[in-house]
This record gives structure tokens, sequence and C-alpha cells, in this order.
């Protein structure tokens, strides 16, 4: 019951919810109302539970309004003592206990916070590793981690205690049962607290952490002459997952630099080393003397941290060349260099004028393509497929055509469930996909939902079978989605210019009805597509056209892909390898 109402109702809404319950338990131990408090301080105990399991906006909101956590336990605790004092006939000492009980919980709790706090900074995790051996590593003691996740406000919990025991004693008309719960909270809050204190009188002197010294002796020792630089959030961790098997490729020493924590518990398997180092002055101390050349994944503003060292050559690789807006970003003067797959990315830079010199663009293709196969339409073993991999929203409100999800999704997902003789639909959007605009993640849940009603698999984890698939996780992969695919539809985004490397038919839409002859002109990576329209009266046809094998855009997609991509000789990789090389010297 629990789970399903976060979804029934708004972030906002539930903070206001857990908010009024606590109101109205505080009201009813100031009068009295014993019933009413029993009811809404169980709402508020079970309010939090819900929020902390299944809504963390909410109390993200209620942590920005200023009504945190301590300050709603703190209400929770006068409304018990309000309500003992307002129904027990109390003497002074009672009186006393009770009003000093819970206070002592809440000073061990303060003190406990602040110990464990100096017990972190003993032990800083000022890096995370994969893949490196620094040896063994002196450390301060700490304490278990059940006892250092409550210190703090958190540790105020054992409070709720008194929560059932301010009932009982205002039916009983007797203090003792608040009394026996604040005691039973006390001792909780000690064993806890008393944890804490004594794993801070262990370390006492144990001196600097040897985590980043460390680290810098690894860099000494290993040189690594290529650095694969991301410092993006972790929802966009894919931009530096692309780049990992040419980095591995290039037979020289690498390592991947990140400077997210949580990026880095979701970067993709990978043999190179890789070190996160989060904050900015304890990166900026680390000396990569070694390293030549670095590749930049994504623009953001952390990336000043590593441009700020003029011995390397600083270069913007991206995450993967498209018609968009972002594939012309001014932020990308500050690099050395900009790599772009072909002539293409090239010119795209040209027509922008955002101030990038074309003595600064190298053409290297796309390393990460040379697993995608080329071969014709429906395969015997499995039906005909079609891709569906929308863009994301992105992040401007003025552009409604971004995306066509929102336009036209529904309608593209109904008519390739209804196409007569059936096809496999493979649903692969975005990983952004909603995160910014609500009407893009309603009409994501409503293509899940069509395609769940419809048989098919909504959480697939491989391509294997002939069911429908929505494919979200981080594999399949999309390129692994690309070799089962026999027709894409997309956006303007760089999933068509990758699929280009297959040589097979892909449909782009044109949520915004230009004409076709604007649009391609526009969008050049439209010339060898299919245009899909708003009302997607054009799908039926160009389903049954490719899936015959009579495909007039044969030609144009092949002379687009070396537009596009560049040539096929020398590969890809083997010019990503020679560009590293001249860097690297």
């Amino acid at each position: 019951m629990f789970g399903s109402l976060p979804q029934r109702v708004g972030v906002a809404a539930r903070g206001a919810l857990l908010l009024l319950s606590y109101l109205v338990m505080l009201a009813a131990g100031a009068l009295g109302w014993t019933a009413v408090f029993a009811v809404f301080g169980a709402a508020a105990a079970l309010g939090e539970f819900a929020l902390a399991r299944w809504s963390k906006p909410s109390e993200v909101l209620l942590e920005k309004v200023g009504l945190s956590l301590g300050y709603r336990q703190l209400t929770r605790d006068v409304s018990a003592v309000l309500l003992v004092v307002a129904t027990v006939d109390l003497t002074a000492g009672q009186l006393t206990t009770v009003l000093l009980l819970p206070a002592v919980v809440w000073v061990i709790s303060v003190f406990a916070g602040a110990l464990n706090t100096m017990i972190d900074r003993r032990n800083p995790m000022s890096a995370l590793v994969r893949n490196i051996d620094l040896g063994p590593m002196r450390a301060a003691p700490r304490p278990p981690d059940w006892a250092a996740g409550v210190a703090g406000e958190r540790l105020a919990l054992v409070n709720v205690l008194l929560v059932p025991a301010a009932v009982l004693s205002a039916v009983w008309d007797d203090a003792a049962p608040m009394l026996a719960g604040a005691a039973a909270a006390v001792l909780v809050a000690a064993v806890a607290g008393g944890i804490v204190a004594l794993t801070w009188l262990r370390g006492r002197g144990t001196g600097q952490s040897p985590l980043l010294p460390a680290l810098q002796r690894w860099l000494d020792t290993h040189r690594p002459e290529v650095a694969l630089y991301f410092a993006g959030p972790a929802k966009d961790v894919y931009q530096a997952n692309m780049w990992l098997a040419p980095t591995e490729a290039l037979e020289r020493p690498a390592v991947v630099l990140m400077r997210s924590r949580e990026a880095f518990g979701e970067l993709a398997d990978t043999r190179l080393p890789v070190i996160c180092v989060p904050a900015g002055v304890d990166f900026m101390n680390l000396e990569p003397a070694s390293v030549r050349a670095v590749l930049y994944a994504a623009n953001v503003g952390a990336n000043i941290h590593m441009l700020r060292d003029p011995g390397m050559k600083h270069v913007f690789v991206g995450h993967g060349d498209s018609d968009k807006q972002a594939s012309v970003n001014p932020y990308s003067k500050v690099y050395d260099e900009v790599w772009v797959a072909g002539l293409a990315g090239r010119e795209r830079y040209a027509r922008a004028g955002v101030g990038v010199l074309d003595a600064d663009i190298v053409e290297v293709g796309r390393p990460q393509l040379a697993g995608v196969h080329t071969f014709g339409a429906e395969s015997v073993d499995r039906p005909f497929t079609v891709l569906y991999a929308p863009t994301w929203e992105g992040w401007l409100d003025d552009d409604p055509y971004h995306t066509s999800l929102v336009l036209m999704g529904e309608r593209i997902v109904k008519g390739l469930l209804a196409a007569r003789p059936g096809v496999r639909l493979i649903y692969k959007p975005h990983p952004l996909t909603g995160t910014r605009a609500k009407e893009a993640r309603a009409v994501h849940e409503r293509v899940v939902e069509a395609i769940r009603a419809a048989g098919g698999d909504i959480d697939a984890t491989s391509l294997g079978g002939t069911a429908h698939l929505v494919v979200t996780g981080r594999t399949p992969g999309l390129f692994d989605c690309f070799n089962q695919t026999d027709l894409l539809i997309s956006d303007i985004s760089s999933v068509v210019s990758d699929f280009v490397q297959s040589q097979r038919p892909y449909v782009v839409a044109n949520p915004s009805g230009l004409p076709e002859d604007e649009f391609r002109r526009n969008f050049p990576t439209s010339r060898g597509a299919y245009l899909l329209s708003k009302d997607c009266g054009e799908l039926e046809k160009i389903v049954a056209l490719t899936r015959a094998g009579g495909d007039p855009m044969t030609e144009a997609r092949r002379e687009l892909k070396i537009y596009l991509l560049g040539p096929d000789e020398p590969n890809s990789m083997e010019r990503f390898r020679q560009e590293i090389g001249r860097l690297c010297g």
C-alpha cells in the first residue's frame, strides 16, 4: 500500500502530508487528546519510513525548506512530553526526569555525530581506485558501519519509543511507561554513542591519511601517457563508458580520471586503472607529470581542474557527433584540439562560428563502431526488427522538437506493434529520458506499458528471442542493439550518426514539420534517412519498403557514411591511435 502511495501523490504533497501529521500530533499532545495523538503519531512514523524508502525527492524538498529530519524528530519528542504533562499528574521529580531523558538522547546524538565526523577526517575517502594496487594502507580505526550510520541526528530516532510510551502513560495516568521508554532510548543511544566515542579515543594521534601519497607514488611509478577525464555526474557516465574500449586499445599506458564517487560506481567494466578524486584541492595536488594527452568526454565546469595544467595536450572527444546544437558548444574553445568523426563535424563547427579554429579540428572517425556489423534485411532466425531509440528532451523548454518521444512516441510504438506481418520492436530511450520533463517521463511510461501489454519484456537484459524489448539498463548496449536491427527510428542525435556505420536503413523523426529539403539541409545526418512526420503517416510504407529490400536510400547512406564518419581506410581505431601517438611523441 505504502509503496504505491508515492506514485499517486506528488513530491510536495507527500511532504505536506507528513508535516500535517506532525502539526496535529503537536496540537494533540498540548491539548491532551490521546487518541488523536496516537493516530497521527503512528502516521508520522509510517510517513517517515515511506518517504525514506520510496520518496527521496520529498525528503530533499523538506531539507531545502528547512524542515530537516532533526526538526521533525524534535517536534515528535516535544509532542510526546506535552501529552504526558497534559494528562498525567506528575511529581516534580517525575517532571524533571520526563524532560531530561529525551534531552540526554539529543546530547548523545550531537556529540556522537561530531566525533564521527572527526573520525572520518582521520580516514578521508580522498580517492577511490579500481585496477590499482596501492599496497597495504595504515588507517585509523573506524566504528562499525551501523554505529557510524546512525551517529548524529539519526541517532535521535530511538526517541520514537516516546510515542507509544506517552500514549500508555496517558491512558493509564501513570508516568512509569514514559519513564521506561525514555530510559530505554537513552540506553540504546548511549551504546551507539559510546562505541563511537571509544573509536575516536583509540584513533588519536593516527596522523594524515596515506591514500593520496600512495596514489602519487603509483602515478610516478606507472607513468600513464594518456588520461580519459570525466567529471560529470553518474547519470551521464555513459559518455565516459563509450571511450573505455578505444582507450584500452591504444597500446599505451593510460588511466581514467574521475571526480564523482557516484559516477565511479556506475563506470562500466574496464581493464584500465581508474582513479576518482572528488575534491578539487586534492585533485589539483596530484601531479600526473607523465600524462601527455587528456581526452575529455563532456563539457563540465570541473574540467578546469585538469585544463589548468599546460604540460599536456587537452583534447575534446565528446560523446557522439550529431546535428544538435550541443555538438558545437563554444566551451570547446578551451581545448588544444577538438576531435570529430568526419568532415561533417568539421563543417558543423565552421557553420556555427563558435570560435573553434579549423586548424584545431582533427578527424579521427568513431573507433567505438568497430563492433557494429553490416548486414541486410530480415534474418532467417529472427523477425524483422525495428529499433526505436529517441533522444531525450534536452535542457531548453523552447525546443519541443528535441525528441520525438513526446509528440510522436506513442504513435510510433503503437504503429509498430500493430504492423502486419508482425515486426519485433526494441525500444531503447536515451538514458536521460524524463529527467527534466514530466511529459517525456509520462509518455515513456505509457510506451513501456504498451510494450508490456503486447507481451514484451520491459526489463530486457539480453537481446535473444523474438519478443518485443524495452532496454533501459547499461546492457545490452546501444551498439549491441544496432547489430539486431533492420530499421532504426530515431531523432537528430548521435545515434543516427553511429547507425550509419551499419549501412542499414534508418528513419529520422520530423516532429516540427519542416519541409523535406529544408530539414535535410539543416540536419545533414538525415540525408540518407526516411523522414517521418508528426502524424507518422509514412511509417507503414517505410516498414514495408525496407522489409521487402526495395531501399532507394542505399547509395545516399554510402556517401553519407564517409561524410559523417570518415574513410574506411585507415580504420577509425588506427586513426585514433595515430593521433594519440602524435600528441604523446
